[in-house]
């Protein structure tokens, strides 16, 4: 019998209906729940912060949110892939740092003089060899992926002040102001951007082969193996896709700050904040490209609003770590009663 045979008869991914009615009201109060959450934010915002809800704001918002969106789609292909345990599942710490990198040599190339298409293919392929190494230390060398994304960032965090001695490399040209620029409505293109990239990422992820494969290998990997399924190159696959993400991050963050930047590793927090959220959001409760996207404008206007309010960032980080402490807990009590 083929692989493919054989994976029709896996068990479905991500099915509630495979839960118990306690499990199933359990899992529709945390979704809408989380729903209802963000339509509370919002209105309690629009009510207290001022500007909140006007067209500049809101585009400032969706320009922010394209850059930790598109790290947070990486890491959601890497949740997937890897299974929800975090310790020894999927967990790509190195995300932030990648983007960093990615646009330092972006920055770099363009002050070197040379074109966007140069720049740009480096600092993606900067962001796939980073993939590439996380891949080899987990599928390889078999280490667990949350120590080996975390000691990847230091290495690729060393490697970014080493090239701009920890300063800003301003760059600017016609394709990055361009990319920066907002449409007749005051919508940043950036926003576009992020909701073009969800768009291919749902339909290969969540509407093709491979991605059915991918949650196969996340959620039943020992039925997965027994179908014939390529483990160790479906993981390390997304770990690369997720590289690829971090890559184009970094060209997008040099577009919207017109150069690199230092503390892209403030985005890691808010980037694993989104990704674990996005399950949430998702009608299965399982990661979904879908659920990411809408969890990455859940925590954009959460913090705008902080911002606008005045708030200090020390609360912001507070609420963040909250919410993965809330969501992490939630998801593994419903495993636990689907066990």
């Amino acid at each position: 019998m083929s692989a493919d045979v054989q994976f029709a008869s896996l068990p479905e991914v991500g099915n509630t209906r495979a839960l118990p009615s306690g499990g199933k009201l359990a899992a529709a109060t945390l979704r809408f729940g989380s729903l209802l959450a963000f339509l509370s934010i919002l209105v309690i915002f629009s009510l207290t912060a001022p500007y909140f809800l006007s067209v500049g704001n809101i585009g400032n918002v969706l320009g922010q949110s394209a850059i930790s969106g598109v790290l947070a789609i990486g890491l959601t292909i890497v949740l997937i892939a890897g299974g929800a345990n975090v310790v020894t599942g999927g967990i790509d710490l190195s995300l932030a740092a990648n983007m960093g990198l990615s646009a330092a040599v972006y920055a770099t190339l363009i002050q070197l003089g040379f074109n966007d298409l140069t720049a740009g293919t480096a600092a993606l392929t900067t962001g796939v060899a980073i993939g590439i190494v996380n891949a080899l230390a987990i599928v390889l060398a078999g280490i667990v992926p949350l120590l080996a994304t975390l000691a990847v960032m230091n290495v690729v965090a060393g490697l970014e002040l080493v090239l701009t001695q920890n300063t800003v490399l301003p760059a600017t040209t016609d394709f990055l102001t361009a990319l920066s620029a907002s449409d007749g409505f005051g919508i940043p293109i950036l926003a576009y951007v992020l909701i073009g990239f969800a768009i291919i990422a749902a339909a290969v992820v969540q509407y093709t082969p491979l991605g059915l494969r991918l949650y196969a290998v996340g959620e039943f990997p020992e039925a997965a193996r027994a179908a014939g399924l390529p483990l160790k190159k479906l993981v390390a696959g997304a770990f690369v896709a997720s590289g690829l993400c971090g890559g184009i991050a970094g060209v997008l963050s040099v577009s919207y700050l017109s150069g690199s930047t230092t503390g892209s590793g403030e985005m890691l927090l808010p980037v694993v904040v989104t990704a674990l959220l996005g399950s949430v959001f998702s009608r299965r409760l399982v990661p979904t490209i879908g659920g990411t996207l809408i969890s990455t404008l859940f925590v954009g206007f959460l913090i705008n609003g902080f911002q606008l309010l005045n708030l200090p960032s020390t609360l912001v980080s507070g609420v963040q770590g909250l919410l993965i402490l809330v969501v992490v807990s939630a998801t593994t009590l419903l495993r636990k009663r689907e066990i």
